[in-house]
């Protein structure tokens, strides 16, 4: 669209509502301005407007390359006609249930243009209008008082900077409280509405008068900045770190937020721990603020895996003797002593991680343990944190494969899990995998819906990046030495041949990987390095690569997906998604677009940024747009499993996704992957991840980039430590059953 023009004010009377979202609030409505010979098309989210208001914008105009001129609602307030013909076609519009256009003529009849003063101030006097029963009366009375209040909270809201698109979210949630509610606890709206931060709610508590020494918001500052450890993956903050980054949110000092501390945890918004260490003598015990759910979550995972860890299943070491060697005498490929003992250890544990490097055989084990398990007639489950690599399990085993919000019933009503300890799973063993992306919370609900006696494998690569969310299961698993695990570390001979594999076991010992240009010398090697130093550069051969080489080698735009160490910076994901946009779906005369800073079309391939447990699609699912309506206001994207149909108003829940960021691409593979690598991106240059980033690609890894940018990756072998007590409380457990 062109660019916006000057903001202005803008009043006229409502004629047509062309699209209105009850959900987003968002409208497509045509005015009619005073001067003007034709209707102005204006979009916005409005909230309880009717045919024959009379409207009062602020806001810009624009012009759609469809649509022409539109103006652009940034704000605005209803005004109550003024004439008797508009007070007219303002009733009859639809705004009071059991008034429609001959009963708005008799009432203007009956009162003229007193009738809003009648309707507000003495409603039994419509009884003077013919016909006027007591029941539609009290209709017209209360219906009235709705609408209002609605107009009454949008004004409210907008008057203290929150926009339109806000307040309807706003109103949606709290109903007539919501003045109420942004007048008592501005706060309140970071926690119940997303896209609301601390940030925006402490905007709106200033523009109402509140100090920057309130009491209430030191306590909400102090609950975000644990929230904001959690979002760095911490199970808890450190009372002495949480003080300080608490004073400088909220430009206080340290004591009065330690003051805040002490109301939350007084008033159980906050938990706190005195953290003794597993060993005596490590380290000083420290105090660990916890949010409620999350020290709940810790402990009970740590209870519930030490009781299966101490389970001793029923089969005997002959019975799963004689399964393995029956299933490895119909295999033609035979494991390693490393790989027998593995499937032996899950066949008489109540738990083994299983964890490995690529080309280590990680999924020939464990084809081989579930095959046995079959062989000894107990039932399998299998599920993945995400979508994509609940696909791929199924790929990889031939069985079938949820993802796990799916295996344990998600339920938007509750917005939690059906299957718990009160309505367990059903089977004997259950295997996860890509377990480095299991996050605190979710391996809690996992463990909590396994029924008694279930045997639970868990596979994942422990050097891949942690998970997004709060916790370091896997790896606290391992280190606790509580639970039977197996590392495969043997690169088996048709994984030797490929210089991916070569490369990311190179990486993971901290050696420089072999650089090898696309020459034809090199034409039967999978991974390339084209030396490009300058961020420009790089981004010139991605469009290069992705536009005309690949393509010209059989590679679909479907195969190839560039992969990102950060968003930011002239070759981060944000600005590769712009310029990959343009180069592979460009926009064209008549192009539908949906409004927003994306400017999504039909055919970009785009990422979902949130759970939406409504729609069930989840943050990293993956999809293409098939079609965008500027009618109704809408855009479809087609998932591998189903078609989502978006609002304009929601389409802030997605991204393009030409190019991705190596976190968002836990736990798929693609046929190719184009990975830039420029010192812009010092601050997520680390080993994992560009090991997580190097063993996403299946057919071939093309680096894009500076040696010194790679050797930065490289040397940087610290792995950024996460708080947690997760391993030392399974010690501890393991601790207290030995002799």
């Amino acid at each position: 669209m062109a660019s916006v023009q000057n903001h202005e004010t803008l009043e006229g009377q409502l004629e047509h509502v062309t699209f209105h979202s009850p959900e987003s609030g968002f409208s497509v409505v045509k005015l009619k301005v005073p001067g003007r010979s034709e209707l102005v098309m204006a979009t916005g989210a409005l909230a309880g407007v009717h045919v024959g208001e009379t409207i009062r914008c602020t806001g810009a105009w624009a012009v759609h390359p469809r649509f022409g001129q539109q103006f652009r609602i940034a704000s605005y307030e209803t005004l109550v006609p003024a004439t008797a013909a508009g007070l007219q076609r303002y009733l009859a519009s639809g705004l009071i249930r059991g008034v429609g256009p001959v009963t708005a003529r008799r009432m203007i009849e009956c009162f003229g243009t007193e009738i809003v003063r009648v309707i507000e101030e003495e409603p039994e006097r419509l009884c003077e209008v013919p016909r006027m029963g007591r029941r539609k009366i009290e209709q017209i009375r209360a219906a009235w008082a709705k609408h209002k209040e609605i107009q009454n909270v949008m004004v409210f809201l907008q008057g203290h900077g929150i926009t339109p698109a806000f307040a309807v979210k706003i109103y949606k949630q709290y109903s007539n409280a919501s003045i109420a509610t942004v007048q008592d606890n501005p706060y309140q709206l970071a926690d119940d509405i997303w896209g609301i931060g601390f940030k925006t709610a402490d905007k709106i508590a200033r523009a109402l008068g509140l100090p920057a020494d309130s009491p209430a918001r030191i306590r909400a500052g102090i609950t975000h900045t644990v929230s904001k450890f959690t979002d760095q993956g911490h199970v808890f903050a450190f009372e002495e770190d949480l003080l300080v980054a608490a004073a400088e949110l909220l430009a206080v000092e340290i004591e009065q937020t330690a003051s805040g501390l002490e109301a939350q945890i007084a008033d159980r918004k906050l938990v706190a721990e005195k953290i003794l260490p597993a060993v005596e003598g490590n380290s000083v015990a420290r105090n660990a603020i916890y949010l409620p759910s999350l020290h709940a979550a810790e402990h009970a995972l740590a209870r519930r895996i030490a009781e299966i860890a101490r389970f001793r299943p029923a089969v005997t070491v002959p019975a799963a003797e004689g399964a393995l060697q029956a299933v490895t005498a119909r295999q033609e490929v035979p494991l390693s002593p490393e790989q027998l003992d593995a499937v032996r250890t899950a066949l008489t544990s109540g738990i083994l991680v299983l964890t490995g490097g690529p080309g280590t055989g990680k999924s020939t084990t464990c084809n081989t343990i579930l095959a046995a398990f079959e062989e000894l007639g107990r039932t399998v489950v299998l599920a993945s944190p995400t979508g994509r690599a609940a696909k791929r399990l199924t790929e990889l085993t031939g069985r079938p494969a949820r993802t796990i919000h799916r295996l344990l019933e998600f339920d938007p009503q509750t917005m939690g899990f059906k299957r718990g300890p009160d309505s367990q799973l059903a089977g004997d063993v259950f295997v996860f995998d890509e377990v480095s992306m299991l996050d605190l919370v979710l391996a809690n609900s996992v463990v909590r819906a396994l029924p008694a006696g279930a045997q639970l494998l868990l596979v994942g690569d422990c050097d891949q990046l942690p998970s997004v969310g709060p916790g370091s299961v896997l790896r606290d698993l391992l280190a606790s030495g509580a639970v039977p695990s197996c590392r495969l570390t043997r690169i088996f001979r048709q994984a030797q041949g490929s210089l991916i594999v070569t490369n990311a076991h190179r990486i993971n010992r901290g050696e420089f990987p072999l650089l090898l240009p696309p020459t034809a010398a090199h034409r039967q090697e999978n991974a390339f390095f084209l030396e490009e130093v300058e961020p420009e550069g790089i981004v010139r051969t991605i469009l290069d690569l992705v536009t005309r080489r690949l393509p010209a080698r059989g590679y679909s735009q479907g195969d190839l997906q560039v992969l990102c160490p950060m968003n930011r910076g002239s070759a981060g994901a944000a600005a590769l998604n712009v310029a990959l946009q343009q180069a592979v779906n460009p926009s064209r005369p008549g192009d539908a677009i949906a409004p927003g800073p994306a400017r999504l079309r039909s055919g970009d391939r785009v990422i979902q940024l949130k759970n939406n447990y409504q729609q069930e699609v989840y943050n990293g699912d993956v999809g293409s747009i098939v079609s965008v309506d500027l009618e109704e206001q809408r855009l479809e994207v087609a998932y591998p499993d189903k078609t989502v149909e978006y609002d304009f108003a929601d389409t802030d829940e997605l991204a393009l996704a030409y190019a991705l960021s190596v976190h968002k691409a836990q736990g798929s593979e693609y046929p190719v992957v184009i990975v830039p690598l420029t010192t812009q991106h010092f601050p997520m240059l680390q080993r994992n991840l560009l090991y997580t980033a190097i063993t996403r690609a299946r057919r071939l890894l093309i680096l894009v980039g500076s040696q010194k940018a790679t050797a930065i990756a490289v040397k940087n072998g610290r792995m950024l430590d996460r708080n947690t007590q997760l391993a030392d409380l399974l010690a501890k457990n393991r601790a207290r059953d030995l002799p």
